[in-house]
């Protein structure tokens, strides 16, 4: 009888981490749409490199700000809707997209897109976390983040194929339909199996703490700051790769657009790498030394010439972000209580949103006036000295017995 009860529970578990995972694909097959066809939008509305940045960074801070409320308003009504909202207002979005004129409606439409997803994270992880078996959150955390990967892996595949065809406009009203359709049918698999009410954002490892003493604040703060610090740094990075590829190292549109697949492709083997190892080895561990690969990243992408050696640093880059998802998110959701779960998780990604949403403009602006190889460098030392200042004290901390590795 127990046999059977635990094989179960270990069914539920595994349909609703698979239903989430799927629930990623869709929220992300628009969102991870913006990169691709950037070289198609900046010719066809005459954008300086600023101006693109400006593109990606008013999608960036609408998403961001959209984190916090949302995640308050999962915890408050369940994240059932939320989620919705974060795949089929990002579908419908999409479509006022396609439909723009100028780049000023391209804007708008941007930052309607953002405010509709920005959600559908700090929805999504609770669940995750919740549904899991306790010691493997950061896997099925891992699993999740698989959902995106292919998004992102497919979308500068199908976003230059169908805009080398239809135009970018004809990309967006292509591909937004699908995903309000595939929004309708998470909710109502979501509703038949009652998945989303505030009791399922419950905690799965043990009776969460009520009350944060200043110590756990004080480390929650430095590793959010540390992680979103990476984050910005590599997503503003990210939004120039196309452009780089294409202006600084001579190469087409269509070869730009394959190696963004194999940048965002990582996602699908490293998330998972990444989940086993923050559950074996320390969640915060495993995020520190993400931090710091991301910093040796930047610095080393304008200097490794065109060729086998970028291409792997490309891939090696890219999955720097997806080992340091699920070890964050996974930590997080076991350092705070279950009723304000989605509401730190909306800050950890606003921080990180908001932060690219500065940085894109502004690395844009250095390009501008620099190039490439100083704007990649200036990012990349900032960044290092944002970890390492952040790893001393979370080190320090830790020696000195007032936080525990997670």
């Amino acid at each position: 009888m127990r046999k059977s009860l635990y094989t179960g529970a270990m069914r539920d578990s595994s349909r609703t981490i698979l239903l989430l995972t799927f629930a990623h694909f869709s929220h992300h097959v628009l969102t991870a749409l913006l990169t691709p066809p950037l070289p198609f939008i900046r010719d066809d509305l005459g954008l300086s490199y600023a101006q693109a940045g400006l593109v990606m960074a008013a999608f960036s801070l609408s998403y961001g700000f959209g984190q916090i409320p949302a995640g308050r308003l999962a915890d408050r009504i369940g994240p059932r809707i939320v989620l919705t909202a974060g795949i089929a207002g990002v579908g419908a979005a999409g479509l006022l997209l396609g439909l723009s004129s100028g780049y000023s409606f391209l804007i708008v439409s941007l930052v309607l897109m953002g405010i509709l997803g920005g959600g559908y994270h700090p929805a999504a992880a609770p669940l995750i976390s919740a549904a899991a078996e306790p010691g493997k959150q950061a896997q099925a955390l891992g699993l999740h983040v698989i959902g995106g990967s292919v998004s992102y892996f497919a979308a500068p595949l199908l976003g230059v194929a169908i805009a080398s065809a239809l135009g970018w406009r004809g990309t967006f009203l292509a591909l937004s339909i699908p995903v309000i359709l595939l929004g309708a049918i998470v909710y109502r698999a979501c509703l038949k199996s009652s998945l989303g009410s505030p009791a399922t954002s419950a905690m799965a490892d043990g009776e969460p703490r009520q009350r944060l003493s200043a110590a756990v604040v004080m480390e929650l703060s430095t590793f959010i700051l540390m992680l979103t610090a990476m984050g910005a740094a590599l997503a503003s990075a990210s939004s120039f790769l196309s452009l780089y590829i294409v202006d600084a190292l001579g190469a087409s549109e269509q070869t730009a657009g394959a190696l963004l697949a194999l940048y965002f492709s990582a996602g699908i083997w490293a998330a998972p790498l990444g989940g086993r190892l923050a559950d074996r080895f320390g969640r915060k561990r495993v995020a520190a030394i993400a931090s710091f690969a991301a910093v040796a990243g930047l610095l080393a992408l304008p200097r490794i010439p065109y060729g086998f050696g970028f291409v792997a640093l490309l891939a090696a880059l890219g999955a720097v972000p997806y080992v340091r998802m699920p070890a964050a998110e996974a930590y997080l959701t076991g350092r705070v209580p279950g009723s304000i779960r989605s509401t730190v998780l909306g800050i950890y990604f606003f921080a990180g949103m908001e932060g690219s949403g500065v940085l894109t403009p502004l690395l844009g602006r250095w390009i501008d006036r620099y190039g490439f190889q100083a704007g990649f460098t200036i990012l990349g030392l900032g960044l290092g000295a944002i970890v390492a200042v952040c790893a001393l004290v979370l080190a320090g901390m830790e020696r000195g017995g007032m936080t525990k590795e997670g």
